[in-house]
């Protein structure tokens, strides 16, 4: 059953007699057994490399998240890689700026920030002073959008290649292929010679860009035309479970949530049926929710099927970023009922995901890993509440002090012109027309910056570039972020459960601290995967190269992992 008719059927099914309920489950086995029926899958591949790589990676899941809930779990989704696959415990991003775009750039890269280019979800040009989206590129619009308010998108800020590049170099057969509800979150996996697939709020349909191809396949299209996403038109998201199964969350309506922060919701709530300037909100509405899941996974199936992946001997890529939870954990916090109920909504959608590849590509000839582009920081309120220091900075205050505090030291001047990916900005210009040196300013702007309640660490240029701080606090997580090309002068890092914000709701991640960096990595295939549990330190890089090994291809050249433990596997 897919997730959406489950949450129909939660919905309904308390409304019914408990006769009624007994033909009823007698109903659903004899439809599950009538189900639409797969191409035969091709036969086993036991002892040879594996006919698809599938790569889930939910946006905005911190490990914790995996774990607390196992007793809830279904079955055969999240549990099929806890109990009968490899899973890692203590797996870490290793750097500093923990955002959407990085962590999408690092996973089949293998490459940190330092090496990717990609510092950011987006950056300040230091030369320009210009605004820069990690995948933005206007030359490359969205196919059927030419023309359109939408930007387009491309991977060329992508300073590496990826293992599919790696892939598709040595056999052209190869196909890779990346879904996701966000465009970071398709170009970066897909790397320089895969496509990437991305879902339009502004149509509820998905479309690639001019980068990969001038016209959308035929099985795009016709996935398009059946206008799935309008299907969730003022749906209700009700809780899966009991009252009772969400006592460990927080409840509902916390003064630190965004609006809408209680369950049952209404999808589309205030958008009329003839109201179409309005559906774009009803689509970001989609997105936010577990049917953002389904309709991603429904498009993932249809590319398995439009594609043929995994039906022959050269191995496929296909990543699927389901990017619902980040909106929910942004919105009310990963400690939230809602986040809660969403996670369980989401382990029955992979748990139907997984069911499907079982059939349509072979339980023994597919291997799947699920990871996070980065964790989740607890609501600086609801740590107050835990006896935290914690709280907001105002990114635009904390530069006006700093600036403040430079004219006291070097005269009239806007000495530090902005932030930029946790950094700052300095104004060579300035410190030209005035004869003070780079090194000058950026130790004043350090001891300034030091002042600030909020503030861990701060590193200047000078440090990055030499790495003459190796030891010191976040040192080597913010030098991995740091690139010299397109990071600022100084590299700023804020004390645990504090964040930049100017607000009073909601929460965000990017930072070094572990509730940021621990993610889970989770891998499944019985041909290649030895089961257990494996408690070493392992970082987000280790899934390339590995990857790679499992393929019998080179690992990206720009790829700085190491071999993941599974021989350390324990039950």
């Amino acid at each position: 059953m897919r997730i959406r008719e489950r949450i129909a059927v939660v919905r309904t099914l308390s409304s019914f007699p408990r006769s009624t309920l007994a033909l009823f489950g007698a109903a659903l086995a004899f439809v599950a057994g009538c189900a639409a029926t797969h191409p035969t899958p091709p036969a086993p591949v036991s002892g040879e490399r594996p006919r698809l790589v599938v790569l889930l990676v939910v946006d905005g899941l911190p490990q914790r998240q995996v774990v607390e809930y196992w007793d809830q779990l279904a079955p055969d989704g999240l549990k099929r890689f806890l109990d009968r696959g490899a899973w890692f415990s203590d797996a870490h991003y290793g750097y500093a700026v923990t955002e959407t775009g990085p962590g999408h750039a690092t996973i089949l890269t293998g490459a940190y920030p330092h090496r990717s280019g990609i510092i950011a979800n987006q950056w300040r040009n230091p030369g320009t002073g210009e605004l820069e989206n990690c995948v933005a590129d206007p030359s490359a619009p969205y196919v059927g959008r030419v023309g359109a308010r939408l930007e387009g998108a491309s991977p060329k800020n992508l300073m590496v290649e990826s293992l599919g590049d790696v892939l598709k170099r040595l056999d052209a057969r190869s196909k890779v292929i990346a879904i996701s509800g966000k465009d970071r979150g398709a170009v970066l996996p897909a790397g320089k010679s895969g496509t990437a697939y991305v879902f339009q709020a502004q149509t509820g349909e998905f479309a690639s860009t001019t980068y990969y191809m001038k016209e959308h396949p035929k099985w795009v299209t016709d996935f398009n035309a059946k206008k799935i996403a309008d299907t969730y038109f003022h749906q209700e998201w009700k809780p899966l479970l009991a009252e009772s199964a969400y006592a460990r969350s927080v409840p509902d309506e916390r003064p630190w949530f965004a609006r809408g922060g209680k369950l049952p919701k209404t999808l589309g709530q205030g958008v009329g049926r003839d109201q179409y300037e309005l559906m774009p909100r009803f689509y970001a509405d989609v997105l936010a929710s577990p049917f953002g899941d389904a309709l991603l996974l429904d498009f993932a199936r249809a590319a398995i099927e439009g594609e043929s992946l995994g039906r022959d001997a050269a191995p496929d890529i296909l990543v699927v970023s389901l990017s619902s939870h980040d909106y929910i954990n942004h919105a009310y916090g990963a400690e939230s009922r809602i986040s809660q109920d969403h996670v369980l909504y989401l382990d029955r959608a992979v748990q139907d995901f997984l069911n499907d590849l079982d059939t349509s590509v072979g339980r023994d000839n597919y291997l799947a890993v699920l990871t996070a582009d980065h964790g989740f920081m607890p609501a600086p309120e609801y740590s107050q509440s835990l006896g935290r220091d914690a709280g907001r900075v105002s990114p635009a205050q904390l530069l006006a002090r700093l600036n403040a505090g430079l004219v006291k030291k070097f005269g009239d001047g806007r000495w530090a012109l902005s932030m930029s990916a946790h950094g700052v900005l300095l104004n060579r210009l300035l410190m030209a027309q005035k004869s003070v040196s780079l090194p000058d300013v950026s130790e004043e702007a350090r001891r300034l910056l030091l002042e600030e309640h909020a503030i861990e660490a701060v590193y200047t240029r000078a440090e990055l570039e030499s790495g003459s701080r190796a030891g010191a606090p976040a040192f080597e997580a913010m030098r991995n972020t740091w690139h010299r090309e397109r990071s600022g002068d100084l590299q700023i890092e804020l004390k645990p459960y504090w964040m930049y914000d100017s607000g009073t709701t909601g929460t965000t991640h990017g930072s070094h601290h572990p509730y940021d960096t621990n993610v889970p990595i989770l891998m499944y295939g019985p041909s290649w995967i030895p089961p257990g549990r494996i408690d070493r330190h392992v970082e987000v890089v280790d899934i390339a190269p590995t990857l790679a090994r499992i393929l019998r291809v080179p690992a990206p050249a720009a790829s700085e992992g190491k071999l993941l433990p599974l021989e350390a596997a324990v039950r």
